[in-house]
């Protein structure tokens, strides 16, 4: 079993400030499991929500997988997300603040197997600290061009 799924959401770390990390597990049906480890999944638009009982990742994108016959699963449904009570309960507390949200940042495999996913607790970045960004990115790309030669 190969532990390189890595599924990252790069446009979070663009449109985001980025406070607190946290990873929690993914409640997945046998065949989404099975289409993330072949790396067929997006969480560029996904978000963290609080519905009834708990913490749900919403918009997350799992292809359906190509063996999965009828029993294959939605690609858009809503999974829940396990963390602790602790965890949930300052996650719902800072979630409520205005300007707070919670994205998913990546997917990786556990060493046991298991599909986790990073989320942070995040808020949104202006139109000038997005320049800034870019700013940063243009002058490091530079630097490096640079010390090449």
């Amino acid at each position: 079993m190969s532990n390189d799924i890595n599924i990252k959401n790069k446009k979070a770390y663009f449109e985001y400030h980025i406070l607190e990390k946290y990873v929690a597990g993914i409640q997945l049906l046998g065949t989404e499991i099975k289409s993330i480890r072949q790396s067929k999944a997006n969480i560029s638009d996904a978000f963290c929500a609080f519905l009834n009982d708990g913490l749900y990742i919403r918009n997350m994108h799992i292809a359906e997988y190509s063996h999965g016959s009828f029993y294959n699963h939605e690609s858009k449904r809503d999974r829940k997300l396990l963390l602790t009570k602790r965890e949930l309960n300052k996650l719902k507390v800072k979630g409520e603040e205005k300007g707070f949200t919670m994205v998913p940042l990546k997917i990786f495999m556990s060493s046991r197997g298991f599909a986790k996913v990073e989320i942070a607790l995040a808020q949104g970045k202006k139109d000038y600290d997005k320049r800034e960004s870019i700013k940063e990115r243009d002058t490091k790309r530079e630097l490096s061009r640079a010390l090449k030669f």
